[in-house]
């Protein structure tokens, strides 16, 4: 006899919701490859937004950085993200909401401290107008402490968020943030 598996109360108790429900919907069909019927467009069609592989979210600067081997010091690095669109704050409201992440991979040569994200704004969607999201637009700066041995290193920072509009939400996505390290 086979039985159902178990969940704790309250632990999915946002999932009850109609436009928890609704999200998850659309971004399993956004992960499915299947186009979103023209009413219901991903993206609206403007310009900035028309170019097929345009990112949501991009590393601005810097692109060196140089630090003193062996010693944490605070890099302040810059994202933008496109216009018309959000993505989570590191500190979403909900627990189902997939946060910004900053890291750097495992390396000898630099490694991620520690990193102090920026407050985000809370906004209110016509979907739901009494549920808040703590979300960043436009630029936004990450205050990253990294701690780098001797040399001049290529680092491949990455970022993990998940972009959304006023209507629907694309699948979570990493990008890198490469920078140049130069340790004396």
């Amino acid at each position: 006899m086979q039985r159902e598996p178990r969940v704790p109360e309250g632990r999915y108790e946002a999932l009850r919701k109609p436009q928890v429900r609704k999200l998850i919907l659309i971004t399993a069909i956004a992960w499915a490859g299947i186009p979103p019927a023209p009413a219901q467009n991903l993206i609206p069609s403007q310009p900035d937004h028309s170019l097929p592989g345009a990112a949501p979210v991009q590393y601005l600067f810097p692109e060196q950085i140089s630090l003193t081997a062996g010693r944490a010091q605070t890099v302040a690095l810059h994202f933008r993200v496109a216009p018309g669109l959000h993505i989570n704050s590191h500190t979403p409201h909900d627990d189902y909401l997939i946060p910004t992440d900053f890291s750097i991979p495992a390396s000898p040569a630099a490694r991620l401290e520690s990193a102090v994200y920026p407050p985000g704004t809370d906004i209110t969607l016509p979907l739901d107008p009494k549920t808040k999201l703590s979300v960043y637009t436009g630029e936004f700066i990450i205050q990253a402490r990294i701690v780098a041995a001797r040399g001049n290193h290529l680092v491949q920072a990455r970022l993990h968020y998940q972009a959304c509009n006023e209507r629907q939400c694309l699948p979570p996505r990493t990008i890198t943030a490469a920078f140049d390290v130069i340790a004396r």
